[in-house]
């Protein structure tokens, strides 16, 4: 038994900042339950609103991740999002159908975020510069297109669904009342498929004589993993099930990992984050991989926009008000270094699941907002401390 206390304790120490998150996440969760009134934090109501709520944000600290593994940053991001926002907002009201909207505004947020690489890849100039104009031309155009009204009213029901809409169920047939039976059997596919992917993951390693988790250490966290998301499933269940915000984030996280982890385009933007003149030398278009990364990070922008207008079912002024700041301090508190060449687009998953529990806490024990920005920024600054201290470690 001690030896196996003595694995855990070595396996964390070895994987604080992969792990460390997970448990800043379940204590912060811990803490709101006990002193909300009636464990209100922990409820499927607020569970589901908490998930749908995060999701704006979880999508734009995605491609922040991105940007800031390359050892950039993009403050254009937030009021980029608003405009693009109220762009669908207008077209949907102009009466052009949404499943054109939808594209069209994702394909100018890839050019808005190519027009931010473009002096960053090109002219050299800094991308705290370029993407700060981006930021004040974005705010401006924003003020523009809501100028006569300040509030554009969406009406579409398609569209509106998607920030507020739950995947359809099917019918009750007596078997669990009451409970979303297709977010089951998803949340069921979803642990079987991980389970799969993990003893993959794990055998690929042993064949190529890499250091794996002892076997009592890897079933103790397979079954970690898969009580975390049955038990997320059944919360979810127990509302209305799946959001299609939810959805979404979970498509777009998918989608991310796969590049990042398994495609020749992801080694190449660890590579470039590591250490880009190196990689320049090693035959990577460095300026390429900057286009691209801001280019996603443009096409995310304009998702999260779509997700917050479909959210409001509107597009007002203040739209995408520090969304930047938001989507960075999730990326930071997800485990993204500093130093860039380091970060997982699913840690900056977790880090929005972090700051967004906070304020979600705070708001149901009556917290002044004052308090909460302090508490934010305390959060964001322990984080930067975190990765600061582990890179010092390492070395």
């Amino acid at each position: 038994m001690s030896s196996f206390f003595k694995n855990i304790q070595k396996v964390l120490q070895e994987n604080i900042r992969e792990y460390g998150m997970f448990i800043a996440l379940f204590v912060i969760m811990a803490i709101f339950t006990f002193l909300t009134k009636n464990n209100a934090f922990i409820s499927s109501r607020n569970i589901s609103n908490l998930v749908n709520q995060t999701g704006y944000i979880a999508v734009l600290a995605v491609g922040m991740t991105l940007v800031i593994v390359i050892r950039h940053i993009d403050l254009s991001v937030g009021f980029l999002a608003g405009f693009l926002g109220a762009v669908a907002a207008i077209a949907l009201v102009k009466g052009i159908p949404v499943y054109l909207v939808i594209p069209g505004v994702m394909a100018l947020g890839i050019l808005a975020g190519l027009i931010t690489a473009f002096p960053v890849a090109k002219l050299g100039i800094p991308a705290f510069v370029a993407s700060l104009a981006g930021w004040l031309i974005y705010r401006g155009l924003l003020q523009l297109v809501t100028a006569g009204t300040g509030t554009i009213i969406i009406s579409d029901p398609a569209f509106n669904a998607i920030g507020n809409g739950f995947i359809p169920d099917i019918p009750d047939i007596g078997i669990l009342p009451g409970i979303h039976k297709v977010t089951l059997l998803l949340g069921l596919i979803g642990i079987v498929l991980m389970i799969i992917n993990e003893i993959n993951s794990r055998r690929n390693k042993q064949a190529y004589n890499f250091e794996v988790l002892s076997m009592d250490i890897f079933v103790l966290k397979l079954i970690f993993m898969s009580g975390l998301v049955a038990y997320i499933t059944w919360t979810l269940a127990a509302y209305n099930g799946m959001s299609w915000t939810l959805a979404i984030v979970l498509l777009v996280v998918g989608i991310y990992d796969f590049i990042t982890s398994k495609t020749v385009l992801g080694r190449h933007i660890y590579a470039v984050g590591g250490n880009p003149d190196a990689a320049e030398l090693s035959g990577i278009d460095v300026k390429k991989i900057t286009m691209v990364v801001f280019g996603s990070m443009g096409m995310l922008s304009a998702l999260s926009g779509i997700l917050f207008a479909s959210r409001l079912q509107s597009a007002t002024t203040t739209a995408g008000t520090l969304f930047e700041l938001d989507a960075i301090a999730a990326a930071y508190v997800g485990g993204v270094s500093a130093a860039g060449g380091v970060g997982k687009v699913t840690g900056s998953i977790i880090g929005a699941l972090v700051m967004m529990s906070l304020n979600s806490g705070m708001n149901l024990m009556g917290t002044d907002i004052s308090y909460q920005y302090i508490a934010r920024g305390a959060v964001l600054v322990a984080a930067v401390i975190f990765d600061v201290m582990t890179r010092n470690r390492s070395k």
